[in-house]
């Protein structure tokens, strides 16, 4: 855990947390209005959460190179995340236009 210092593990757990708040709070807000195409938003979330989490674990564990297969998994995740999001947005987007 000495791969970084306090205020930035500060950072990183607590941008975690905000995530997934944000995924529960767009999910409540799909349920609450009914406009089902918010879900799409938070489902296309969840790969960027997942390469957050791989990030903290590895400079969890000092950044090992044995470990260094978890920087692999955070880039995909982030670029499978970037498109999930566009995807997400653009649902909302078609729908809006719809109405």
């Amino acid at each position: 855990m000495h791969a970084l210092s306090i205020p930035t593990w500060i950072v990183h757990v607590s941008s975690v947390i905000e995530w997934i708040a944000a995924i529960w709070f767009i999910w409540r807000y799909a349920e609450v209005t009914g406009e089902d195409s918010w879900r799409w938003l938070a489902w296309g979330m969840l790969p960027a959460l997942v390469s957050a989490m791989c990030a903290c674990t590895w400079h969890f564990y000092d950044n090992l190179p044995s470990l260094e297969w978890l920087v692999t998994i955070q880039a995909l995740t982030t670029v499978i995340g970037n498109c999930t999001l566009c995807l997400g947005a653009w649902r909302i987007w078609s729908f809006a236009t719809k109405e």
